[in-house]
């Protein structure tokens, strides 16, 4: 992983294969975004087998191939597309461009698993609903925030257990480090990002979904701010949203540009879940001011105070459910539903988020 740079977050988990080798090929279409490798990293840990890679530059394959040379370079994605035993396209090219590239993995008859955000208005949702509907494909999303986080694994296993009671309320911070002259062109342009709520803001909608047990709900207020960048003036720098449950669970989180440079990491992301019986805090990425490393869980409940450093313990299991749903045609590891959820409040919470100028 790349510290200084959260668009490069490529975590490595533990090897946990759930298929022999060979037996679920898949490729890499649209290198836009770095999570496209942790992305990878997580497939292949499960037993995935990585066939092909296409991008329109070049230098983002070789790049690519670096890492995972034994990928073939398409000359298009035609090639991928028109390949029967692919059975899986992983991508994370614009945000703006991927809902356009699922429906065409879809219409050639394989599943789709794109970085967040999944899409950037309701008209690509629509347009991505109708497809699943028409091919019976998956249209699966990489919240990396919690399913490649070892500590958010955790507590997800927590609540499970009834460790906290029911979920009351889930806030989340995600900050994270700008570093400007690094980033690409689109990056600034909100036609082609869509905005800190719909970008990193999925993330922590699809959090506050995941550990309610919330099936829907209404954005009560939401905004957004570019506080210190007038030079990029369609970038937001700050935004944050509170959220309703259908089950009654409230959310409130705040995703922002303004890791300072004195951190180690790109930011310095922690949730907290309150339940009726306890409460769960994560520091995901370090614990600051102290060196020994990341995935922090620390839960109260009625028998006492605890702690577990879940790194290198855990892993991430999402990767082996996707496949064994893509091969079985089940919903264990994310229902379509709850993907789709996901995206859409993120989006209404971009559409309605009142600017602070």
């Amino acid at each position: 992983m790349n510290n200084a740079d959260g668009m490069n977050y490529a975590p490595v988990g533990k090897p946990a294969p759930v298929v022999k080798p060979g037996e679920f090929p898949f490729a890499a279409i649209g290198l836009d975004h770095g999570h496209i490798y942790g992305m990878t990293n997580g497939l292949k840990e499960a037993g995935a087998t990585l066939k092909w890679v296409y991008d329109p530059d070049p230098a983002k394959v070789e790049a690519y191939r670096q890492q995972h040379p034994e990928a073939v370079a398409a000359a298009s994605e035609a090639q991928i597309l028109d390949d029967p035993a692919v059975k899986l396209v992983a991508g994370a090219c614009v945000p703006g461009d991927r809902a356009a590239l699922g429906i065409r993995v879809m219409q050639a008859g394989k599943d789709y698993f794109t970085d967040k955000a999944p899409m950037i208005s309701l008209e690509q949702l629509d347009a991505a609903k109708a497809a699943v509907q028409e091919t019976k494909r998956k249209y699966m999303v990489c919240y990396s925030e919690r399913l490649q986080s070892e500590s958010a694994v955790y507590a997800g296993e927590l609540i499970k257990q009834g460790a906290i009671g029911r979920v009351l309320q889930v806030l989340g911070m995600g900050p994270h480090r700008l570093n400007a002259p690094s980033r690409p062109a689109w990056f600034f342009e909100r036609a082609r990002y869509g905005g800190i709520l719909c970008d990193i803001g999925s993330h922590q909608i699809e959090q506050f979904l995941y550990y309610t047990g919330a099936t829907d709900a209404r954005i009560a207020s939401s905004k957004i701010a570019n506080y210190n960048h007038p030079e990029y003036p369609e970038l937001d720098d700050f935004g944050d949203a509170t959220l309703i449950g259908d089950n009654g669970a409230t959310g409130y989180f705040r995703v922002d540009w303004f890791t300072p440079d004195g951190l180690r990491t790109w930011g310095d992301g922690r949730t907290f879940i309150l339940g009726t019986e306890g409460y769960i805090e994560l520091r995901k990425y370090l614990d600051i001011t102290r060196d020994d490393g990341s995935d922090h869980v620390f839960w109260i409940d009625g028998s006492g105070e605890h702690y577990f450093n879940a790194a290198g313990k855990v892993g991430f299991p999402y990767f082996g459910q996707l496949i064994l749903d893509c091969l079985n045609r089940t919903e264990n590891a994310m229902t379509q539903e709850h993907a789709f959820k996901a995206a859409e409040l993120c989006i209404r919470a971009q559409m309605q988020a009142v600017k602070v100028e």
